[in-house]
C-alpha cells in the first residue's frame, strides 16, 4: 500500500501577521484565528488547553474580558448576534508556542513555525524602526544646535557691522 505524502502549507505571513491583535499591551492572536490556521474546530483548541492548563500561565494566554471582546468585535465590525457564548482566549507568543506541545498534526507543527517567524520579523522591524527614530531624533537635535551657531554667527556679524558709536554726533565741518 502507497502512503501518500502532502505537503501541508501555513498560511501566508501577511495572513497571520493581519491576526494578530495588541490586547493589554501585549500582541496576541485568539483562538477563533488558531483555530482555523491549525483546521480544527475552536471548541477543540480550547478543549486541549483546558486539559493542559498548567502550560498556560496568564502570561500564556487569558481570556478576553467582555469589554476588551465587544470593544474588538466592533473593530473587526462582526455580527453582534450569534456567535460565541462567552469571550475568545487570546494567546501570546509563548502561548502558541506552548499550543505546539499540546496539538501535535503536521498542520499545528507548521502553522507555529509560520507565526514564530511572523513574531521574530516583527521584533525586527521594530528594533529596525527604534534605530531609525534614534538617527532621525539625533539629526533633528544636530540641526537645532547648528542652526543656534548660525544664528549667534549671524548676530555676531551684524554687531560687528553696525557702528560702534551710535549716539556720537558726526565728526566734521559744521554749516
Amino acid at each position: 500500500m502507497k502512503k501518500i505524502i502532502t505537503t501541508i502549507q501555513p498560511p501566508p505571513e501577511e495572513g497571520v501577521f493581519s491576526k494578530i491583535y495588541l490586547l493589554r499591551n501585549q500582541k496576541v492572536l485568539l483562538d477563533e484565528d488558531l483555530a482555523a490556521m491549525y483546521g480544527v474546530a475552536t471548541r477543540a483548541l480550547n478543549q486541549a488547553v483546558k486539559r493542559n492548563a498548567d502550560r498556560f500561565p496568564e502570561d500564556f494566554m487569558f481570556q478576553l474580558s467582555e469589554e476588551e471582546y465587544s470593544n474588538l468585535k466592533s473593530q473587526l465590525v462582526t455580527s453582534s448576534w450569534g456567535g460565541r457564548r462567552k469571550p475568545p482566549l487570546a494567546f501570546t507568543e509563548q502561548g502558541v508556542s506552548m499550543l505546539s506541545s499540546v496539538l501535535r498534526s503536521e498542520q499545528a507543527i507548521a502553522v507555529n513555525i509560520q507565526i514564530m517567524r511572523v513574531f521574530v520579523k516583527m521584533r525586527r522591524m521594530i528594533s529596525e524602526y527604534k534605530e531609525l527614530l534614534e538617527k532621525i531624533e539625533s539629526i533633528e537635535a544636530d540641526q537645532i544646535t547648528q542652526d543656534d551657531r548660525i544664528t549667534e554667527i549671524y548676530n555676531i556679524i551684524k554687531s560687528l557691522l553696525e557702528p560702534i558709536y551710535k549716539d556720537r554726533p558726526p565728526v566734521g565741518f559744521k554749516q
